[in-house]
């Protein structure tokens, strides 16, 4: 059989997002209240963020603008996982029940048949959130726009990206070998929590956990000093889109090693 190539696969995706989004907006009012749910999820998580610095100026060194690009720059680097894995949720029942058999028979990679067929389009409220809380911090901040940063910026949030996608992922996958799946991807999404914050403010065993365990420290923090505080970036910051795809690719790794030793007997 001929191997599919990256453009076979675009533009396949497009298609299937374009027919997934023709039926969602047929339901034109669930898409609305479920975009603007998100925003206001959002906001929600702004408000607790402002009360907490109406309380102290600054955390271990970090001010109140500088917290505030972290908190925007998690939320877009968030993104993707929200909006392009979140078929990820349903993964379990699919396996559980048997169906996912289903999968397996198409002439195409099985994880991008799975991911593909779902979009989550309350990741946009999320994603408008974020740019615009990211726009404001790097205004206030005084960072400058140039095309180098902007460069950066990219790079560095789709690196960033790939590291709550493999979380996510890996997570999702433990489907195939556990019963009670769900709370490890839930677990695994509610750390998303803790990347909104400097991996400073945590003791030596949870920076280590952090950056080589649970790499939450690369969805946000290390990936952001690079614009932050351009004067004293660390090692580990520049390896961050190495340790992005490098998680990735072994979280892909496990999914597909569960996904083709499914023998589809469901429950």
């Amino acid at each position: 059989m001929k191997r599919k190539g990256l453009l076979f696969y675009i533009k396949l995706y497009c298609k299937i997002l374009s027919q997934d989004l023709k039926s969602k907006m047929s339901y034109r009012a669930d898409f609305i209240i479920s975009t603007i749910g998100m925003i206001f999820t959002n906001i929600a998580g702004f408000v607790s963020f402002w009360i907490m610095f109406r309380n102290f100026s600054s955390i271990n060194g970090w001010g109140y603008h500088e917290m505030l690009f972290l908190y925007g720059f998690s939320l877009v680097s968030l993104t993707p996982a929200q909006c392009f894995f979140d078929n990820n949720w349903s993964l379990r029942n699919y396996v559980y029940t048997g169906d996912f058999i289903k999968y397996c028979f198409r002439p195409i990679n099985l994880f991008f048949y799975y991911q593909s067929e779902v979009f989550d389009v309350k990741g946009l409220g999320q994603l408008a959130f974020g740019l615009g809380t990211v726009i404001y911090s790097w205004i206030k901040l005084g960072l400058g726009f140039t095309p180098l940063m902007v460069l950066k910026m990219t790079v560095f949030l789709l690196t960033a990206s790939l590291v709550m996608i493999a979380l996510q992922t890996a997570a999702a996958a433990t489907c195939f070998w556990i019963n009670n799946s769900f709370y490890v991807l839930d677990l695994a999404y509610k750390f998303r929590d803790y990347a909104k914050y400097p991996i400073t403010i945590f003791s030596p065993v949870f920076r280590t956990i952090f950056t080589f365990i649970i790499p939450i420290a690369f969805i946000s923090y290390y990936p952001s000093l690079v614009i932050l505080r351009p004067d004293e970036v660390p090692l580990l910051s520049w390896l961050s889109p190495v340790f992005g795809i490098a998680f990735f690719y072994i979280a892909y790794r496990i999914w597909m090693f569960g996904a083709l030793k499914y023998n589809g007997t469901g429950s």
